[in-house]
């Protein structure tokens, strides 16, 4: 005879909370060999989260670095084609599963990874659609606390976690990693992408994360026949005065260049193809100064 909930005692047998402790244990001991842990968030898509991600990470990977990425994106992953990785096949051992290494030997983790084909979609298995919106949130959660804990990082410099858009995602991942480093915002000159960005530096402020800067991407678009850098939305000061308006630095702005949306079908991280160009230069600067604010 099947039990009713009343008939089950405690944890039904699951030992559900020993398994989630030995995974936070687990978790803390892999981010001990971690020096520096960023966060980057927009919360909002379409503005370069993820090509800000995998830029920085090998602008500072080519400074020497040991460098690892995050891909938090469960539903909506892309850092493992920008990095060149998809396809690798991940080791599964005793101790747990070996990362996909990129170019300057990055360490890549992705849901991309795990997915058997490109049409695959992440859907959370449930008896009904309505039950996996609810639980849809906490399987996030865990499935992030997953790739935190069970991937052999080793010794790392920076981690960088490439959150997806939304902001109510981020407490969850405060909440995973306490000793967060900083958090890098990311924008683009437009009065609807401030708006939604400064939702987000409230919510990191009140969370008691510190905030390395703000980003704006797509500050101009450059001419690759004259090579100058005209507008593309608005004038690049806007995203400097909203970082003096929300008291926060402003790490700088990175003009559109066409060969980005290239290097990244290409599955080669622009910077290390272009590091001349305007936009290229702007990463390395801003990479700098992350170091900066980190004390590196």
């Amino acid at each position: 005879m099947p039990k009713k909930y009343k008939d089950i005692i405690g944890d039904g047998g699951s030992n559900i909370v020993g398994q989630v402790t030995q995974q936070i244990g687990r978790l803390r001991s892999r981010m001990e060999k971690v020096k520096h842990k960023v966060a980057v968030i927009s919360g909002k898509g379409g503005v370069g989260k993820s090509v800000v991600t995998v830029n920085l990470a090998s602008a500072l990977a080519s400074q020497e670095y040991t460098m690892g990425v995050l891909d938090a994106d469960v539903n909506g992953p892309s850092v493992a084609k920008m990095m060149g990785v998809r396809g690798q096949r991940l080791k599964i051992g005793g101790n747990g599963v070996s990362p996909a290494v990129g170019f300057l030997n990055i360490k890549v983790m992705s849901m991309d990874l795990l997915l058997p084909k490109d049409e695959t979609p992440v859907v959370w298995d449930a008896p009904t659609q309505r039950d996996a919106f609810v639980w849809r949130g906490t399987m996030e959660v865990s499935t992030l606390r997953e790739f935190l804990s069970d991937t052999k990082w080793g010794e790392l410099d920076f981690l960088i976690i490439d959150l997806p858009p939304s902001i109510e995602k981020f407490p969850n991942m405060a909440q995973l990693l306490p000793d967060l480093g900083g958090v890098v915002l990311v924008t683009i000159p437009s009065e609807v992408s401030h708006l939604v960005v400064k939702k987000s530096v409230t919510t990191v402020k009140e969370l008691g994360i510190p905030v390395v800067g703000l980003i704006e991407n797509m500050v101009g678009y450059l001419c690759l026949n004259c090579g100058k850098v005209g507008d593309l939305f608005k004038t690049v000061e806007e995203g400097e005065k909203m970082a003096e308006e929300m008291d926060i630095p402003y790490l700088g702005g990175i003009p559109f260049d066409p060969r980005i949306s290239i290097a990244s079908d290409k599955g080669v991280p622009f910077v290390l193809e272009y590091s001349d160009s305007p936009a290229g230069r702007a990463f390395i600067e801003i990479g700098g100064k992350i170091k900066g604010f980190l004390g590196e």
